[in-house]
């Protein structure tokens, strides 16, 4: 039993590396899988960790071989992405106060939700928008909005509008790289690329990090 669930909590985590074994086993409830990682990943402060980029690049790969629609792939995790940042944003608004003051609080990453803040107090509401695109800064921004008590019509203005642009350009730019005539023929390239994007984030932050105390 506990193997079962390290199994299924391993291909969750690292669904954008899973996505054709789960397009084989459950077809058409890839759609509601997908929807639900990204809602979660974009709406709970406590999953950061959750695949986000380089899961809808690899959804919009595979909708370029035949395996989704990307039409309908673009509709439903924009819907699953804006969804999810409403509901942290009232989670941060209504109880986000009393949390962030909190030094202990089991689950919440403390390092970054303070860096999350600190990008919010430099860039005000563009923050729900660029953070769309910066992975753990995109699951903490509306929660500190809400902290913040930004108002929920500009909030609403940003949310909409960066979610659709983040899903839009990784599922179509997936889509592209997908329709390319080598990338057809050799699927190892496929999930190479997508392995990259992946790790990409992490070596990014890391390089941040060294450069900032260097």
């Amino acid at each position: 039993m506990i193997d079962l669930i390290k199994n299924v909590l391993e291909i969750f985590i690292h669904l954008d590396t899973h996505l054709n074994f789960v397009i084989q086993s459950y077809g058409v409830w890839t759609y509601l899988i997908l929807f639900l990682i990204v809602f979660c990943e974009t709406g709970l402060v406590i999953t950061p960790f959750l695949p986000g980029d380089s899961l809808l690049f690899a959804a919009g790969t595979f909708a370029a071989m035949g395996s989704l629609d990307n039409i309908l792939l673009a509709v439903i995790l924009s819907i699953a992405a804006i969804a999810g940042d409403t509901v942290n944003y009232w989670i941060g608004y209504r109880v986000g106060p009393a949390i962030f003051h909190k030094y202990d609080v089991r689950f919440l990453n403390r390092e970054y939700l303070d860096r999350a803040h600190r990008f919010y107090e430099r860039h005000g509401g563009k923050t729900i928008m660029i953070a769309r695109f910066m992975p753990i800064i995109r699951t903490f921004a509306p929660f500190v909005a809400g902290i913040g008590r930004m108002s929920y019509m500009r909030f609403v203005i940003y949310n909409i509008t960066g979610g659709i642009f983040w899903v839009a350009i990784f599922i179509f730019g997936g889509y592209y790289f997908g329709t390319i005539p080598l990338v057809k023929r050799n699927f190892t390239i496929v999930i190479m690329t997508i392995i990259v994007i992946s790790i990409m984030p992490g070596v990014i932050e890391y390089l941040r990090n060294r450069y900032r105390t260097s």
